[in-house]
């Protein structure tokens, strides 16, 4: 029978992988010590190793080192609450065989165990290793995530970081591709050099061509001195160029010599310059059809796409939204000193979730600082939200009917004609009128709500979870509106104040 080490100083912990793998027929050792661990690799030889990061006595990936010295083909899966980048990319890097999230999905720890002691049994050989890094770099906090289309995209920067090679990213406009460089570059061994990024779309042809190989003076109009360019500068370091395939071919010509040779001219010079850089590529843009359409050099294409990255749109991630705006809403709080902010009401967090986010991480980022900027209290509610996020949410949409025949103005008459107590909404709105009004919208909303949300208590007989589901929003929505519309539940529900009285 095979054989599991759990290394963790959390007794649950412990207690749930043993029973969650002795279902599965695989026995199980624990430590609670990085010590005690490394004694019972030398002594049990499991088949796979459960390392929580950070541990009472070591450092996790420390103690890796010490596991690879024993025994180099022993899988060795992360276990960890850490939600940092930097430590996934770090842990792959160092040839960690996974990383799994706390709290634990026994589904795919099991899976997961499995899967690592048939590897454990196919290799023959030692797995080769990447050259350890000397100093751990600062992580990209906001290249972040733990679903798994991120850490798909964590393992492979892990794993070609430390590779001298063109690495091509690919992804949606504000996935963050840029992020993404910058860690392969902080886990490279050049991150003691320079990192330069450039946007080729950002500039004219011509300019380009002077940006990334320089000048010589006189070479064109304008050109008053010698000018060096940013391959000459990030010599020994990492340059991105971000939208790639918005440079001109001939710029697309000289780099793919750059990237063959190591070797350039500045523009309108002779000397034959030498440098040692490596390439990182970015584009949101169809390369392969371009190539096709003869826009963009296929031999180039080829050369950058050697490795490449894709990285997933934020719609497809949405298990990451919930981390992403804690990051947000903490840097905005900084930023903005508004230390008073709390967090997200229970209605905003649902508005954010649902929301498709075409503009994806950077349009996150947007906004959340803008949220903070409105926000007047310590919780942000959707009033605080950018108008378009709103009006685009399915929170928004009519709670009242499915039938897409009914127009806007006929919703209120609708709701209305089945409880003459609340009488027609025109009366409502000539008087809110009348009184010259300049909320008439929510006015009418929070009137037509009263009714909408005390109907329907009084049908469940106060019970909110039915009411939740019916309405077909979250309890939280359920407790605001019982206190902002002052309504008692209690054997049977009893309508407070109208709101507008």
């Amino acid at each position: 029978m095979a054989l599991a080490l759990v290394v963790d100083d959390d007794r649950s912990l412990r207690l749930l992988v043993q029973t969650s793998l002795e279902e599965i027929q695989i026995d199980v050792i624990a430590a609670s010590t990085a010590e005690e661990g490394l004694s019972l690799i030398a002594g049990r030889r499991p088949d796979v190793v459960l390392l929580d990061i950070m541990l009472p006595d070591r450092s996790g990936l420390e103690v890796l080192r010490d596991i690879q010295a024993i025994d180099r083909r022993l899988p060795v899966i992360f276990v960890t609450s850490d939600n940092d980048s930097g430590t996934a990319i770090e842990a792959m890097h160092l040839g960690a065989y996974d990383y799994i999230f706390k709290p634990l999905d026994v589904e795919q720890l099991n899976r997961l165990v499995q899967n690592a002691i048939k590897s454990r049994q196919l290799m023959s050989v030692p797995v080769a290793l990447a050259a350890d890094l000397e100093a751990k770099p600062d992580a990209v906090k906001a290249f972040v995530g733990h679903s798994p289309e991120m850490l798909e995209v964590f393992k492979v920067i892990g794993r070609v970081a430390a590779q001298n090679v063109p690495v091509l990213i690919r992804g949606e406009s504000g996935t963050g591709k840029e992020l993404a460089a910058q860690a392969l570059y902080q886990h490279s061994h050049r991150s003691n050099g320079p990192f330069i990024a450039i946007n080729c779309a950002a500039l004219p042809d011509t300019l380009l061509e002077s940006e990334l190989f320089g000048h010589e003076k006189g070479s064109f109009t304008g050109a008053d001195r010698r000018r060096i360019g940013k391959f000459e500068q990030c010599d020994g370091g990492t340059i991105l160029l971000d939208e790639v395939g918005d440079m001109a071919l001939v710029v697309q010509g000289k780099v793919l010599r750059l990237l063959q040779d190591q070797r350039f001219e500045r523009l309108g010079g002779n000397e034959v310059i030498s440098t040692d850089v490596r390439i990182i590529a970015a584009t949101n843009r169809p390369l392969e059809q371009m190539v096709a359409e003869k826009t963009f050099r296929a031999d180039l294409f080829y050369r950058l796409n050697g490795i490449t990255i894709s990285l997933p749109p934020l719609r497809s991630r949405r298990d990451d939204i919930p981390l992403l705006l804690r990051y947000f809403l903490a840097q905005s709080k900084s930023m903005l000193n508004k230390q008073h902010v709390e967090g997200l009401s229970p209605e905003c967090l649902e508005i954010l979730t649902r929301y498709e986010w075409p503009g994806n991480v950077r349009e996150m980022q947007s906004v959340v600082q803008q949220a903070v900027l409105n926000s007047i209290g310590p919780i942000i509610i959707p009033e605080f939200l950018p108008r378009e996020l709103t009006c685009a949410s399915p929170i928004h949409a009519d709670p009242v009917s499915n039938d897409t025949s009914m127009t806007a103005t006929e919703i209120p008459r609708a709701i209305v004609s089945s409880d003459p107590s609340l009488g027609d909404i025109r009366p409502f709105v000539e008087q809110r009128l009348n009184a010259k009004s300049t909320n008439l919208s929510t006015e009418v909303i929070e009137h037509v709500e009263y009714y909408l949300y005390t109907r329907v208590l009084e049908e469940t007989n106060g019970n909110q979870s039915q009411a939740a589901e019916i309405l077909g929003v979250t309890r939280g929505k359920i407790r605001d509106r019982i206190k902002s519309f002052n309504i008692s539940i209690e054997r049977r529900v009893r309508k407070g104040a109208d709101p507008e009285e």
